[in-house]
């Protein structure tokens, strides 16, 4: 699929992957960083840079080819395999191929990387990089293609502009198999286990907001109209979610704090994935009052109410957050609400609606049932946790023989 190279499209774009970079390092890195305990900071930023390099080379071996190369309804061909044909020459649109790759790049990036607060301070370094690579190649690349590569899904005419589905409910449900599967945190819940430095989060959490416009506004693969908009998109939902988090632990517990609003922004941001090239501004603003009431809800009741430890609540905002984002995209796109219309197929809210629950539904069934079954392979081969002597003296030192802090 080539045209004619657009400068301002490629300039763009370019930008918008470098913000999409962003956003993982340094921004999840610190965001997540700043969350768990003293003894496991580093860790925390290791896996992070780690699933960087590993993604990244992955990504252009056969990631790419699995996710966008032509194949049938559920995964691509192998006509891409380490980046066949990708040359100065190739287009995709607008922009060269080269430019779409990376910037899909960061999106195979980001996505296993949010998994990791999920099991956050427990699991050996040795089986997430295997349990990554088997994820990013049997779990993320076809759930692409069935969205974004001409994969069933996108046939059905499911609405998701940046990733509701294809990355947070997709890493949020792997997020829940890996609580699951490796057991709670030693001493949890009835140890204090309080963010080690809050003001790593809260700057992880600025980064992210604003990397999220290359997330969104470069999901519009041009610098035009619809670039803007998801920009505005992003911004209105994200602050709307932030508010609605600060307001509901205000009333609740009687203080807003720096976590709350920085977790309610996250919950924004991603609900406005799959809505920032469908729904209209007031869409936007519903859709982040929503996210950021039930988020903080499935954080901080749901969470201690069924017992599974998610460390870091990638469950509770990436996966509740994304069917939220899904579902209300299926809502606010439709004209009457200021929307840009329906996805291919649909011409009524009830047929969109029913295009995003099937999508929602085929994602947490596949990832969950992978997910898990590829935790247990791992537990059973190589193990998956570490040992308690080491959980107790903490991963940074335990597995890479350094300390975040010296006293």
């Amino acid at each position: 699929m080539g045209g004619d190279l657009s400068a301002g499209d490629t300039a763009w774009m370019i930008t918008a992957t470098a913000f999409v970079l962003f956003m993982t390092i340094p921004g999840l890195a610190l965001f997540y960083a700043g969350m768990v305990r003293s003894k496991n900071v580093l860790s925390v930023l290791m896996q992070c840079l780690a699933i960087t390099g590993l993604m990244s080379i992955l990504w252009a071996f056969w990631g790419y080819s699995i996710a966008f190369d032509e194949g049938g309804p559920f995964a691509g061909g192998f006509g891409k395999l380490f980046l066949s044909g990708v040359d100065v020459d190739a287009m995709k649109g607008t922009v060269p191929e080269t430019v779409f790759v990376m910037f899909h790049m960061g999106f195979a990036i980001i996505t296993p990387a949010l998994i990791v607060g999920a099991f956050a301070e427990r699991m050996k370094f040795s089986a997430m990089l295997w349990f990554m690579a088997a994820w990013t190649t049997i779990v993320y690349a076809p759930v692409t293609h069935w969205v974004w590569g001409g994969g069933w899904l996108e046939e059905l005419g499911i609405l998701d502009w940046a990733g509701g589905t294809v990355v947070h409910v997709n890493a949020g449900i792997a997020g829940l198999a890996a609580c699951l599967a490796l057991g709670k945190r030693k001493g949890y819940p009835s140890t204090p286990m309080p963010p080690n430095n809050l003001a790593y989060t809260s700057v992880g959490a600025g980064m992210l907001w604003v990397g999220w416009f290359g997330f969104n506004a470069g999901s519009a693969y041009a610098a035009d109209g619809m670039a803007g908009m998801a920009i505005m998109i992003t911004q209105l939902a994200a602050a709307s979610a932030a508010l609605a988090w600060m307001f509901g632990e205000w009333a609740w517990y009687g203080k807003p704090s720096v976590l709350g609003v920085a977790s309610g922004a996250i919950a924004g941001l991603v609900a406005a994935a799959p809505a920032s090239g469908s729904v209209g501004p007031m869409g936007a603003v519903a859709i982040g009052i929503v996210a950021g009431t039930i988020c903080f809800f499935a954080a901080t009741r749901l969470k201690p109410a069924l017992g599974y430890d998610d460390s870091l609540d990638v469950f509770g905002i990436h996966c509740i957050g994304g069917i939220v984002g899904a579902l209300l995209t299926g809502i606010f796109c439709a004209d009457a609400f200021g929307g840009a219309g329906f996805g291919k197929g649909n011409v009524r809210i009830s047929e969109q609606l029913v295009a995003q629950i099937i999508g929602i539904g085929a994602v947490l069934t596949y990832t969950f049932v992978v997910s898990f079954a590829l935790l247990k392979v791992l537990d059973a081969t190589i193990g998956l946790r570490v040992t308690e002597s080491d959980e107790e003296e903490g991963l940074d030192l335990a597995l890479h023989d350094e300390r975040g802090y010296i006293l």
